[in-house]
């Protein structure tokens, strides 16, 4: 396995230009394939999850070609012409569960596959609000997961359909991007409480901007208005990745404790539809100084002074970013707890059991429910030399790379994982170490 030595980092200061957001870049290449025209796309993040999106949309039948820093992607106008074929998502649930609504839709014969953690990943749920529909929807393997084959069907309107909500908001992602094939109104009813819920205001968002205004009743209705079209805003630009965000911005509020920082990143700020910009939040409650700007953050020195302040908190609005919210917990004054953190069990590995194994490396006294951790620091400081497996989990390879920061040499097992976000990450890391 390829690793990566990191030296001990004595301090973090400086830029970063954040790459663009992953949910955002998928969500708007598969709208843009939806729609009618042509859609040029800046700032579209480059990795494997959008690559996997990509190459799924040139097997549909839809021209993307490169056109200078832009991506131009010409519309089918609808549902996707070619009716046939077998598509490789690798672990892209941005692109494996919307698709799967998408292609139940199409009228055609599809099989989607993907990675080995990908068929790991539950989809019974959307695969059950889409049979229905009447879709028709076979496991390749086992029962509510990936591979699967999605056959021609009539699907029929309703005027209601069902999912649940407090497993994954990808589910009802999918189904609110592809309802509007339907030709009809059609509301979605939330079965459960919904988590992760400002993945699913980026969805709305991308809708409405290529103008299909989704109506609701808070978080239990939504529901796609008859006659909906989506229609190519022209251009459009992706916005810096929150999520990406948040290990600088910990890198800056923790050098800060010994005189270093502040970590600025550019691309997201307060004009953001990205939810995970509230992990700024929970690095001021910790005790950072933060400052937003219109499209940058900033952290460096705060109310704290030799540590962070421990934090206990509710991070189901921010899953992803409560990730580091957790390494950066190795850093503070007492014990840290991390709550209704459930999704983590079903992300690119079982994030909760993965964490608590990880930080206890890193001499860390940790307690891991179904659906919280909680993280007391080492009273003596970090264990140095630690290797940390990553888990083919970009996340857990980019919040461990942040306890260089407490002054011990750390090593990264199989660093290429970023690549599914971030391929860049190192480097950027790098540049703002010393």
């Amino acid at each position: 396995m390829d690793c990566l030595e990191l030296a001990p980092i004595r301090r973090a200061a400086g830029t970063v230009k954040l790459p663009g957001s992953k949910s955002i870049s998928n969500r708007i290449l598969l709208l843009a394939a939806l729609a009618e025209g042509e859609t040029r796309i800046l700032d579209l993040l480059d990795s494997d999850d959008t690559r996997h999106m990509l190459a799924a949309l040139r097997q549909l039948g839809i021209a993307c070609e490169h056109d200078g820093p832009a991506l131009r992607v010409r519309g089918a106008g609808g549902a996707f012409k070619v009716k046939s074929a077998e598509l490789f998502l690798g672990n892209a649930g941005t692109a494996f569960r919307p698709l799967t609504a998408v292609l139940a839709l199409c009228g055609g014969d599809y099989r989607l596959s993907g990675a080995a953690r990908m068929h790991e990943r539950p989809i019974g749920d959307l695969v059950d609000a889409l049979r229905g529909l009447g879709a028709n929807i076979d496991y390749v393997g086992a029962p509510g997961f990936p591979p699967l084959r999605i056959h021609a069907a009539a699907v029929s309107p309703a005027d209601k359909v069902s999912v649940r909500g407090d497993v994954s908001s990808q589910f009802l992602t999918a189904l609110l991007m592809a309802l509007p094939l339907a030709d009809a109104e059609i509301t979605i009813a939330v079965e459960g409480d919904l988590i992760s819920k400002p993945y699913v205001e980026i969805t709305l968002n991308t809708m409405r901007r290529f103008g299909i205004e989704v109506g609701r009743k808070g978080w239990a209705e939504f529901t796609i208005p008859a006659g909906a079209r989506y229609r190519s805003p022209g251009e459009i630009h992706i916005e810096g990745d929150a999520s990406s965000a948040s290990y600088f911005l910990a890198a800056g509020a923790i050098s800060a404790l010994s005189g270093g920082g502040p970590v600025r990143v550019e691309g997201v700020g307060r004009g953001s539809i990205q939810g995970d910009i509230r992990f700024a939040e929970a690095l001021e409650r910790m005790g950072a100084g933060i400052v937003m700007g219109e499209n940058w953050i900033e952290a460096g020195a705060g109310a704290a002074t030799g540590k962070l302040r421990a934090i206990d908190a509710d991070f189901n609005h921010i899953p992803d970013a409560a990730m580091t919210v957790a390494v950066a917990a190795l850093f503070a004054d007492g014990t840290s707890v991390l709550r209704n953190i459930g999704s983590w069990r079903v992300k690119e590995t079982d994030r909760i059991a993965a964490m608590a194994t990880e930080l206890r490396k890193l001499g860390a006294t940790v307690e891991a429910g179904a659906d919280f951790l909680r993280v007391t620091p080492p009273a003596s400081g970090l264990v140095s030399g630690v290797a940390i497996d990553t888990y083919d989990d970009h996340r857990m390879a980019m919040c461990f790379s942040l306890a260089a920061l407490g002054g011990v040499a750390v090593r990264i097992n199989d660093p290429q994982c970023v690549n599914k976000t971030f391929p860049g990450y190192f480097d950027a890391l790098a540049r703002i170490s010393d």
